[in-house]
Formats: structure tokens, C-alpha cells, sequence
């Protein structure tokens, strides 16, 4: 079985493991990426770099070269309940950089981050490398194994990071103990052509028992469609023509360009909320969607998981260097990252319970609550939520270099 030894191996080559690797490699440590796809082509991912992601980028110096790959830039947000539009977020003030949020593919964004890490000899990427179990010695997690596809991979490791997703095979290998929030809906993602009359912010439309966002991505509208959770099939059995009149109930100004969709079209979002107790165990530290996966509101899950990797190189790549990771320097990332995501993740799920879930369930008919209308009078509201859309609670500033 062919070996290798790195001081740091990283599975899953998604927005938290590809950034920690770009940091870590760039800081000298010998790091290796392992991503089970044979590319980063796949649709319907998150596709927002927020303002602290772009700050970050900056930070790099690598901004203005990000910013030359195709991309739209919002700074606002607004929502629609039936006839009534309300603006309820700004980012416009925002003391950044760059204070909007670019709609970029997501593939486009990590096959940078890959070209940038490429630049250092201490980086390696390795696609098509499936982890399918973890070394253990006394413990102590010390590397894993890998099928490559026509051979395994054995792989040491002073320390296994697990970026793999919210099906991580890292964590369940582990066997870290998951606390499941409970999420009261589920995403169908299509796609439907876009003109130049139509709106250009991304918009959420709001009508009985449905709730659409609609993402301008140029040449094309990329549309959420928001049902109760658990309720696909029963899409699915009342078939195509049912389903794209409630497409054109909910969005109206779209409604002539909807017979184009089939129903090969409509890609399934299960969506979960949940979160690690304990993020790590000796060898291994679980970040991004690995620990923490996030609801699919305000586009912030591949910003906490930037921020996760961004919090891990600050702590950990020194140590690395030197090689002398201990369990409290694990610990110190998840206390560094553990409020900021149960601090988001109770913010999405009061607005699932108290908006989208009543919608869903028809129990009453949309209107915006109370905050939000005061939002859309007071600007002063409106950038403070476009603060928390925009940079989260603590955001990481990149200090190893």
C-alpha cells in the first residue's frame, strides 16, 4: 500500500478544506488535500463569498485576482410577501473592502484557491481519494486510509482534518457525537432563464405555503424553492404541470419561461441543522459543515466554514511546524468558533420557526413581521442585519504567514 507523511492531511477539498490547506501550506506546513470527486464541478453548491470571505481573500493579496473570475455583486436583500416588497438588509456601509456579496461559482472560487496552493511546495491535492477509515494508536487518531480508485492510500498524519461535509466519514469514524437541531424544510434548486427587464437583487418571494429566492446569475435565474420538509415525493406524485403552476403562482414575472423545466431539472437539497458536542478527539479536528452544517438562510454556511479555517491556520500552524499538537490546542479552535456558529445557527432557526414555517404550513396568510417592517423603514436596521449577512459574528483575520 503506498504511504504517505505529511504533517497535516485534509479531507475534503470543499471551501474550509481547500482555504485551511492554501493557509497552512503558504505558513510552511507539508500539507495534504484529499477530495473524493474527480473535479469541483458540482451544481447548486453554495455560490456567495461574503464580505468576510472577500476580506480574507484580500488579506491574501489574492482579491483582485478572484474578482477578474465572472461573478455579480448584491448589496441588498429584500423580501417579497405577495404584493408588499420589503427591504431588509444593506450591506452598502459596511466598513470593508469590499462591502457586497459576490455570486461566484463555486467551483470557479475553489479551483483558485487549488492554483494559488499549487504555488507552494509544502501543498498537494490528490482528487478522486476517498477516506474510508481513520489510523488509530493508543487513541490517538495518526493518519487514515484512502481508495483511490485503482489502489488504497495509507496516509500519516500529525493531524487529520475532517472538512468532508455534513455526511462527513470523518466524524462518524470518530465517533463524535452529533446534537440534530430539527429544520422544518427541505430546497428544490432549478434553474429558469433570465431577461434584461427583469428585477437584479436577489429577492425572496413569499405567497401561501411557498417561499422562492431567486439568485440573478447573469444568463440565468438560479431559484430556491422552499418546501416543508419531507414533502418531495408528494411534489413529485402530483406531477410536472402541478408543480410549475405553483412556480409561476409564486413567481409571477417568471411564469412564461417556466415550461422549459422538467423535472430531471429539480435538484433535491436535504436540508440539516446540527452540530458536533465536541469538534475534535486527539489527532483529529472536525471543521465547516463537518461540524457544524448550517441552513441554507442568508448563504452563510461557506463563510463559517472559510472563517473555521481561517481560526485553525491562526491557531494550529505554527504547532504543526514545529509538530507539537496537543488536545487543548484543538479545543482552543472549538471555543474559538463554537459561539459564532450556535449564535447563527439560533438566528436561522428563530426565523424558519417564526416566518418560513408558518408559510409552509398555510396557517396564515404572508405578511412581514414586525421587525422586518421596521427594518424596511429604519436604515439603521438594515445595516445592521446586512452586518450579520455580511460578517457574522467574529470575524477571522488572517495572522500566519
Amino acid at each position: 500500500m503506498p504511504q504517505v507523511h505529511v504533517q497535516c492531511c485534509i479531507v475534503g477539498g470543499g471551501p474550509a478544506g481547500m482555504m485551511l490547506g492554501l493557509l497552512l501550506a503558504r505558513a510552511g506546513v507539508r500539507v495534504l488535500v484529499l477530495e473524493k470527486h474527480e473535479d469541483f464541478l458540482r451544481d447548486f453548491r453554495g455560490d456567495t463569498l461574503h464580505p468576510s470571505t472577500l476580506q480574507v481573500m484580500h488579506e491574501l493579496g489574492l482579491l483582485d485576482e478572484l474578482l477578474l473570475l465572472p461573478h455579480q455583486e448584491v448589496s441588498h436583500f429584500s423580501l417579497q410577501f405577495l404584493d408588499q416588497t420589503v427591504r431588509i438588509a444593506s450591506l452598502e456601509r459596511l466598513r470593508q473592502r469590499c462591502p457586497f456579496i459576490a455570486l461566484m461559482p463555486q467551483w470557479d472560487f475553489l479551483n483558485f484557491i487549488a492554483e494559488q496552493a499549487r504555488r507552494y511546495t509544502t501543498f498537494e491535492l490528490r482528487m478522486n481519494a476517498e477516506v474510508t477509515d481513520l489510523v488509530m494508536d493508543r487513541g490517538r487518531v495518526v493518519g487514515l486510509r484512502a481508495d483511490m480508485g485503482d489502489e488504497p492510500l495509507d496516509v500519516h498524519a500529525d493531524l487529520v482534518i475532517g472538512a468532508d461535509g455534513r455526511h462527513s466519514t470523518t466524524r462518524h469514524k470518530a465517533g463524535l457525537a452529533v446534537n440534530e437541531l430539527g429544520v422544518p424544510l427541505d430546497v428544490l434548486w432549478f434553474r429558469l432563464p433570465r431577461r434584461d427587464d427583469d428585477p437584479s437583487e436577489v429577492m425572496a418571494r413569499i405567497v401561501r405555503e411557498r417561499l422562492c429566492v431567486l439568485i440573478d446569475r447573469g444568463s440565468y435565474w438560479q431559484i430556491a424553492y422552499v418546501i416543508r420538509k419531507g414533502t418531495f415525493g408528494q411534489v413529485r406524485s402530483q406531477g410536472l404541470e402541478a408543480f410549475r403552476a405553483d412556480v409561476r403562482r409564486a413567481i409571477p414575472f417568471i411564469g412564461d419561461r417556466v415550461d422549459t423545466l422538467e423535472l430531471d431539472d429539480i435538484k433535491l437539497l436535504t436540508v440539516t441543522v446540527d452540530r458536533l458536542e465536541t469538534w475534535y478527539r486527539p489527532g483529529l479536528l472536525c471543521i465547516g459543515d463537518a461540524a457544524h452544517a448550517m441552513s441554507p438562510l442568508g448563504g452563510v454556511g461557506i463563510n463559517l466554514a472559510i472563517q473555521d479555517a481561517v481560526a485553525t491556520a491562526n491557531l494550529l500552524a505554527m504547532k504543526l511546524r514545529d509538530g507539537a499538537i496537543a488536545e487543548g490546542d484543538l479545543r482552543r479552535v472549538q471555543r474559538r468558533r463554537e459561539f459564532p456558529t450556535r449564535a447563527t445557527q439560533r438566528f436561522q432557526t428563530l426565523f424558519q420557526n417564526q416566518v418560513i414555517d408558518p408559510v409552509l404550513r398555510g396557517d396564515r396568510e404572508p405578511a412581514p413581521p414586525r421587525l422586518l417592517r421596521l427594518a424596511a423603514r429604519y436604515g439603521v436596521l438594515q445595516r445592521l442585519f446586512g452586518r450579520m449577512i455580511g460578517l457574522g459574528i467574529r470575524p477571522e483575520h488572517v495572522r500566519v504567514s
